[in-house]
C-alpha cells in the first residue's frame, strides 16, 4: 500500500475525446443555459494542449460522434485503477453508447477490462472517488447500490465506501483529491455533510482543504517526474475567491483551465480526460 502512496497521481497517459455540435443543444444539463460552442471546442483545445505540452502525458484523443451529445466526458464512461479498468453503465440511458469506444481505447492500451454488463446497475465516473488508498462512490442520480457494489468487486483490494450525494450531479461536482491524503472540498452543507460521511467511514486520516465554491473543488492532482505536485484547477474569472484558497498550496505546480462552457452542461474538470499510468512494457 505505501508504494500505491508513493505512485499516486502518477500517470502517463489521458485518453480525451472531441467536443461534438450537439453538445451546445442536446446535452444534458441542470440549467438552461446557453452554450457557446467555439469556445468549448478552444477551452477543450487549450486542456488537451496543458496535458500533452506541458505535462507531456501521451494524449489518445477520440473523435467526436453527433450521436452521442455528452461524449466529451469519458470519465464516466470508465474507471480505471492499477491495469484494471472498469467499463462502466452511466446513469442516463442518452449516455450508454458511450462506453463502447472508451473501452476500445483502454483495451488498445493493454489494461485488463471489466465491463458492468448487470441491468440493475448504474454507475457515472464522475461518483466514484479514488483516494489512493480506497473509493469513495457518490449514491445520486447517476449511480446506485448495485453499481458500487460491481466497482468493489472488480477492485478488491481496496475499501469501497458509499456516499449520498443529496445536491449536485456527481459526487466529484464537489469534492477532488489535492494529493495523497488531501481531499479538496465545496463549503456547501451537502458538501460539507459529505466530507463528513467519508471521514466517518474510513480509517485513514485525510486533510481537507475547503473552498468557497463547490465547482472550484473539481481540480485534477498528479504528481509526475520533473513537475513534482501538479493541480489543473479552475481560473479566477470563474471562481476568484477559490483561486485565492488555492493560491495557498506551496510547492505546487498549479495551472488554471478555463471550463466555463462545459460547465453549463454540468461538466467539471475531471470529466474531460481518464487518466491512466501504465507500465512500460517489458
Amino acid at each position: 500500500m505505501a508504494g500505491l502512496m508513493a505512485t499516486f497521481g502518477r500517470y502517463t497517459h489521458a485518453v480525451v475525446r472531441g467536443v461534438p455540435a450537439s453538445l451546445a443543444t442536446e446535452a444534458l444539463r441542470s440549467c438552461e443555459a446557453e452554450v457557446d460552442l467555439d469556445r468549448a471546442r478552444q477551452e477543450h483545445a487549450d486542456y488537451v494542449e496543458v496535458v500533452k505540452r506541458r505535462l507531456g502525458l501521451e494524449v489518445v484523443e477520440l473523435p467526436a460522434d453527433e450521436a452521442l451529445p455528452d461524449c466529451v466526458f469519458v470519465e464516466d464512461a470508465a474507471v480505471v485503477c492499477g491495469d484494471t479498468a472498469l467499463i462502466t453503465r452511466p446513469g442516463a440511458e442518452s449516455r450508454r453508447g458511450e462506453t463502447e469506444v472508451i473501452k476500445g481505447a483502454l483495451k488498445k492500451l493493454g489494461l485488463n477490462i471489466v465491463e458492468m454488463t448487470d441491468e440493475r446497475a448504474t454507475l457515472d465516473g464522475g461518483d466514484v472517488l479514488f483516494t489512493g488508498q480506497e473509493f469513495f462512490v457518490g449514491l445520486s442520480k447517476r449511480t446506485n447500490q448495485r453499481g458500487a457494489e460491481i466497482l468493489a468487486d472488480a477492485f478488491k483490494d481496496f475499501a469501497v465506501s458509499t456516499v449520498p450525494v443529496t445536491d449536485g450531479l456527481h459526487l466529484k461536482s464537489f469534492c477532488s483529491m489535492g494529493g495523497p491524503g488531501l481531499i479538496l472540498i465545496g463549503s456547501s452543507e451537502h458538501a460539507q455533510k459529505a466530507l463528513k460521511i467519508m471521514q466517518q467511514m474510513s480509517d485513514h486520516r485525510y486533510d481537507k482543504l475547503t473552498l468557497p465554491d463547490d465547482l472550484a473543488a473539481n481540480c485534477i492532482y498528479m504528481n509526475l517526474p520533473d513537475k513534482g505536485h501538479v493541480l489543473l484547477h479552475s481560473t479566477r474569472d470563474m471562481f476568484p475567491e477559490s483561486f485565492k484558497v488555492l493560491e495557498k498550496l506551496k510547492d505546487y505546480l498549479l495551472i488554471p483551465v478555463s471550463n466555463s462552457e462545459k460547465m453549463k452542461v454540468d461538466g467539471a474538470l475531471t470529466c474531460c480526460s481518464v487518466l491512466i499510468n501504465k507500465k512500460p512494457n517489458i
